[in-house]
């Protein structure tokens, strides 16, 4: 396995973090997470399933965990003692804690200067922000995003998903991965700095022509992929579900216009004027209300067009294309698992089911 000897020490919880490094310890590094007294606050968050939270479950399998209350001189000292033959530290904690609890990267790198260290917050280490205690929907808000996050209405939404996080978390996987390839070359390790902030804006190429040439924000009115086209739109059907369109490519325009026999709506799809693209979307509208999501399905599917039904997730991890690809998996006692992105033809992931008890390395 790819990650096969690798040390792995993880201080951080929720969700970035572990997640991270859960990403490791699926192709084959050896994880120890370091717990505080009370234990990682996922283990209390229902629902619960064979004696564990499923959320703790999808990040921490295949981890061992160790308790230590990094407040206490001992306990410390056996931290920075696992950390000399550590390849790879990652704490979350909000900037300067670990600093104040003497396992910042300068006291691990003292004991291991070959360690990968990475620290994944909010906002980054330095920046007036830095400081600044929040979540994911923090990050969203301050980079823009929050904003177009909306149902058309401009009045912003709680996300669905929590892009900072795990954006970070594989931004923070990434340096990782860079720094221990570095390291093979020169012998010495480094520091990562992800953050869910940075991660956001560099998400935006495809949203900030008009922010940085014009100065002009971007509207889900306006915005080409986030609801100003209308082909990469969602349309409610007959019985309150929903279809998205999810191409803007003339030929998927031609397609379904000519089943609605509506090709004198075309032009309008070929501009990039949204705005002008206004009755394709009303047409659609009023189209998609006639049929039900099933009966949608059924008249879609034979046609050159990228779409979608609006699944809830449920369904989404029935599917057989989750099955097929690996990304639901079910263990020896016949849990089921969220499965692991990073695939690889000669050495793929090898999941290990055990969920850790707290402090089981000592126990």
């Amino acid at each position: 396995m790819k990650l096969d000897g690798v040390r792995v020490i993880d201080l951080s919880m929720y969700l970035p973090g572990p997640h991270l490094t859960l990403m490791m310890a699926d192709h084959g590094a050896d994880v120890l997470r370091v717990e505080p007294p009370g234990g990682e606050p996922a283990r209390n968050y229902g629902p619960f399933q064979d004696g564990h939270s499923v959320w703790f479950r999808n990040t921490h399998r295949g981890k061992q965990s160790i308790c230590l209350n990094l407040k206490d001189d001992d306990d410390r000292e056996q931290l920075l003692k696992l950390c000399e033959t550590a390849d790879v530290f990652v704490e979350a904690f909000r900037p300067g804690v670990v600093k104040r609890l003497g396992v910042d990267y300068d006291a691990v790198k003292t004991r291991n200067p070959k360690i990968i260290y990475c620290s994944v917050s909010a906002f980054g280490q330095t920046g007036p922000l830095s400081g600044e205690p929040t979540h994911d929907m923090g990050a969203q808000a301050l980079t823009g995003l929050l904003a177009i996050n909306d149902g058309g209405d401009g009045k912003p939404v709680v996300p669905g998903l929590p892009g900072a996080d795990m954006g970070s978390s594989l931004v923070g996987l990434s340096g990782i991965l860079m720094a221990l390839y570095r390291r093979e070359k020169t012998g010495l390790g480094d520091y990562v700095d992800a953050s869910m902030y940075d991660t956001l804006l560099s998400w935006t190429a495809h949203l900030t022509g008009p922010v940085l040439a014009e100065g002009v924000a971007p509207t889900t009115r306006t915005g080409r992929s986030i609801g100003g086209a209308a082909f990469y739109n969602i349309y409610e059907t007959k019985d309150g579900r929903f279809i998205a369109l999810t191409g803007r490519e003339p030929k998927f325009a031609s397609s379904l216009l000519t089943l609605l026999d509506r090709m004198d709506l075309y032009d309008l799809c070929c501009t990039d004027d949204c705005e002008a693209q206004e009755p394709v979307k009303q047409a659609l509208q009023e189209a998609f209300k006639l049929k039900t999501q099933a009966e949608w399905i059924e008249s879609l599917e034979p046609l050159e067009l990228a779409w979608a039904p609006v699944l809830d997730m449920v369904e989404a991890f029935e599917q057989e294309h989750a099955k097929a690809r690996e990304m639901i998996i079910t263990d020896p006692a016949g849990l089921r698992h969220v499965g692991n992105p990073i695939k690889f033809r000669e050495e793929p992931a090898e999941f290990k089911f055990a969920v850790p008890g707290l402090d089981s390395k000592n126990s």
